[in-house]
Formats: structure tokens, C-alpha cells, sequence
């Protein structure tokens, strides 16, 4: 498997050029999409077919991680004859946050076709899901992404937005690439429980045993360089800060 990182920002980056929130995973002929926030539709469909995605995966309703698919839902009904239709897993009121965004009834209607989210297994063409809540908002998804029947074999785990490690731990095991969002930066931690910091994120990349660290959803103003030292100050192995456009090769 391999990672295309589409949207690295955070809810309001300040690098030209970056989307929000979107990572897809991409095996063979097969893709699949982590979270789809706002700018990121444009990456997407610059890099590869967005009506061939086997699914949209979103880990919470907050915008810069699902806006985009206004834009995405937009072309799948107008772009092609007859529309096409796509399988969106999301936490359950994204259909109705959807038609707020709009002003439109049903706006996902005979295009997304929506499953709501919860713990457990899912697959999704050759791909395995596993969610597991977390701490962020009121329905927030971290997740696993193994190749369907190879449990033990290349694994991608995404936070999503966490604010608490301790609900990643029972989702890692040891050698998985760990794709870890790092809002706060080097620290310190102005709200808790809603976002990590690097030292949090060197802890559990260490107690966890994984393969390798990258870092993502920096926030504005957070220093690059001393965000690494701060994960290097607790994990050493390797880390690096992931831009739109890399692509990294996921394995165990």
C-alpha cells in the first residue's frame, strides 16, 4: 500500500497551496479516501480519478475534514450521464450537516450513498477498516487501514483529531505506520483533550512500537523544526512532517 497525502493543513493553514485534511490510500488498481476538508478536491482530482475512490472514510464533521465533499458530490452528479454514485463512511449526522452546509434537503441523495460510522471492521474494496472513537468531538474516529485478509501485514493508522493517546493505543500494533495529526505543535497544550502536541505524539509512537512517524495538521505559527525535536525527544525512530503531494510507501 501507499499513502498520497492530497491535504496536509489544518482548519486554516497558511502554506500557499495546502488543502485541509485528505489522505488517500491508494493498492493496485484501488483508492481509498481519508477525510475530505476544504481546498482539497482540487489535489484530489489533479492526481487521480475521484469517481474511482472505493469509499470517502471521515473521522468527524468538523469542516476542514469533510467540507470538500460539496465539490466532490457536485462532480459525480454533473460530470457524468447517468450520475455516479460513491460510498461515504461518516459519523451519522453528516447527511443533515450536509444540507446545512447547502440549504439543500437530501443534498446527498442518489450520490453519496452514506453509512454511518461506528467501532468494528469494515472493507472496503481490498481494504480492511478498523474505527475506534476518540476524544474530539462527540463522534470522532481514529483508524486502522489494513489489505483485507492481512491483518498482521502493512498497516496505516490515522488519528483523525485526538486529544487524549491513550485512546489510539488498542488501535496500533507494533510496526504499523502511524500518520498522526500535531496541531499543538512543540507544546505547550492551550485546550485539553482536543488536539496533541509532539511530546504526546513521541510518547505513543514509542510505547506503541511503530514503524515510522508522519506528522500532520500542524497549525499556523507551530514551529516545524521544533515540533520534530519534540516527537525525537520522545520516539526514535523515524518522524518526518508530511506536505500535499508526498507519497510514502506503507510498510511494517
Amino acid at each position: 500500500m501507499d499513502l498520497l497525502v492530497v491535504g496536509s493543513g489544518a482548519a486554516y493553514p497558511d502554506r500557499p497551496g495546502t488543502a485541509s485534511s485528505c489522505y488517500v490510500v491508494l493498492h493496485g488498481g484501488a483508492s481509498l479516501c481519508l477525510d475530505l476538508g476544504q481546498g482539497a478536491f482540487a489535489g484530489l482530482a489533479g492526481r487521480l480519478q475521484p469517481a474511482d475512490l472505493a469509499a470517502v472514510i471521515v473521522s468527524h464533521l468538523h469542516a476542514d475534514h469533510f467540507v470538500d465533499l460539496v465539490a466532490l458530490r457536485h462532480y459525480l452528479r454533473y460530470e457524468f450521464d447517468p450520475p455516479r454514485r460513491l460510498r461515504v463512511i461518516a459519523p451519522a449526522e453528516l447527511g443533515r450537516r450536509l444540507d446545512g452546509v447547502t440549504g439543500d434537503a437530501d443534498f446527498a441523495g442518489g450520490i453519496f450513498e452514506i453509512e454511518a460510522r461506528c467501532e468494528g471492521h469494515v472493507q472496503v474494496g481490498p481494504f480492511d477498516i478498523e474505527s475506534r472513537r476518540v476524544t474530539h468531538t462527540a463522534d470522532s474516529f481514529a483508524t486502522r487501514v489494513t489489505l483485507a485478509g492481512a491483518p498482521d501485514g502493512p498497516a496505516l493508522v490515522y488519528t483523525g483529531d485526538c486529544g487524549r493517546t491513550q485512546d489510539l493505543i488498542p488501535l496500533i500494533h507494533p510496526g504499523d505506520l502511524l500518520l498522526s495529526e500535531v496541531a499543538f505543535g512543540p507544546g505547550p497544550v492551550p485546550v485539553p483533550d482536543l488536539h496533541l502536541d509532539g511530546a504526546a505524539v513521541g510518547h505513543l509512537a514509542a510505547k506503541s512500537r511503530v514503524s515510522q512517524v508522519l506528522l500532520t495538521h500542524l497549525q499556523m505559527k507551530r514551529h516545524p523544526g521544533a515540533t520534530l525535536a519534540a516527537v525525537r525527544g520522545e520516539y526514535q525512530g523515524q518522524v518526518a512532517l508530511v506536505g500535499d503531494g508526498d507519497r510514502v510507501t506503507i510498510t511494517g
